[in-house]
């Protein structure tokens, strides 16, 4: 009678918790076999992406201690300085930080001028100039805010998202005050980050493997993954024997 109720309450806890963990389960095993049947540089935008531009100096260049003190205030402090291309043109990128946030400035580094913020033709020229393909832009966006769940999520803004017909297929995100490309995003893309956030259980984020609703998800994993071979060891004849 004893062992009638154990292999009862064990049988009941097995189906019940097969029943609820069963969705996730199949999305767990879905992922993985989406994430290990699919190219990570396809998914990417690897493959379509071209080569950093070699930059050529004609002119020497302007020093940078003729400019960053102007566009700097007492309480400013400059994060980075670097020396960037932007449609084949020499630029200053100073990244700093002041009172407002993170700032980013292009001086040109020819004649020591600031670049006016990115325009929607000239976006279009970098996204293509970084894309190794011919395609045609089917629909062009400025972007200025993002949710949680944004395919851009967690990016600089503003943000030009260029759409590129076959065979690029993917969307391509300038940032404005970078002036450069951010990132792309193609429906594998799509399909990997959907079936990602299924995957860690983070709804937000995406990559927080810390969240409780996943350890509690594999607790129960895990319980149900032993009550089914306490069942079997209950319910075998020859275990009984």
């Amino acid at each position: 009678m004893r062992k009638y109720k154990i292999t009862h309450l064990t049988r009941k806890w097995h189906r019940y918790l097969g029943l609820i963990l069963g969705i996730q389960f199949f999305f767990w095993t879905l992922g993985g076999l989406y994430f290990s049947w699919t190219n990570i540089d396809e998914i990417r935008g690897d493959n379509l992406k071209s080569g950093n531009p070699i930059l050529n100096f004609e002119k020497d260049l302007v020093s940078p201690s003729s400019f960053v003190h102007h566009h700097l205030g007492a309480n400013d402090s400059l994060l980075s300085l670097k020396v960037v291309s932007i449609l084949d043109k020499p630029f200053y990128e100073m990244v700093f930080k002041s009172n407002e946030g993170t700032n980013t400035k292009l001086i040109n580094a020819i004649n020591g001028k600031t670049r006016l913020p990115l325009n929607t033709d000239d976006a279009i020229k970098i996204a293509r100039q970084k894309l190794n393909v011919t395609a045609e832009v089917t629909h062009t966006e400025l972007i200025t805010e993002t949710n949680a769940h944004h395919e851009y999520r967690g990016r600089p803004l503003p943000a030009y998202a260029i759409t590129f017909d076959a065979p690029a297929n993917t969307t391509v995100y300038v940032s404005q005050d970078h002036a450069n490309v951010q990132t792309f995003r193609s429906q594998k893309w799509r399909i990997f980050d959907f079936l990602w956030m299924m995957h860690t259980m983070d709804y937000q984020e995406r990559d927080n493997l810390n969240n409780w609703l996943l350890r509690i998800f594999s607790i129960f994993g895990l319980i149900t993954i032993l009550s089914g071979f306490t069942l079997y060891f209950l319910t075998s004849k020859k275990w009984l024997r």
